[in-house]
C-alpha cells in the first residue's frame, strides 16, 4: 500500500480531490498496482510555518506584492 504525501498551502476539497485522483492515478500507472492500493494524506500548512532560506513564506509573500 503505497502513501502519497502532500503538504502544501489551504485548499479547497475540490482541489484535494482533484490532488488525490491525478496523484493516485500516476502512481497506480507507474507502479502498476491499483488505484485502489494508494492512501493519498494531504497536510495543509500555513505559510507561517514554513521557512525557505532564512525568511518565513508569508514574509516572503508579501515582498512580492
Amino acid at each position: 500500500m503505497p502513501v502519497i504525501t502532500i503538504d502544501g498551502p489551504k485548499m479547497t476539497k475540490e482541489q484535494k480531490a482533484e490532488l488525490v485522483e491525478s496523484f493516485s492515478q500516476t502512481a497506480s500507472k507507474v507502479t502498476g498496482l491499483p488505484v485502489d492500493a494508494m492512501v493519498v494524506i494531504i497536510r495543509e500548512v500555513d505559510a507561517e510555518n514554513v521557512g525557505v532560506g532564512d525568511c518565513l513564506l508569508c514574509d516572503l509573500r508579501r515582498t512580492e506584492e
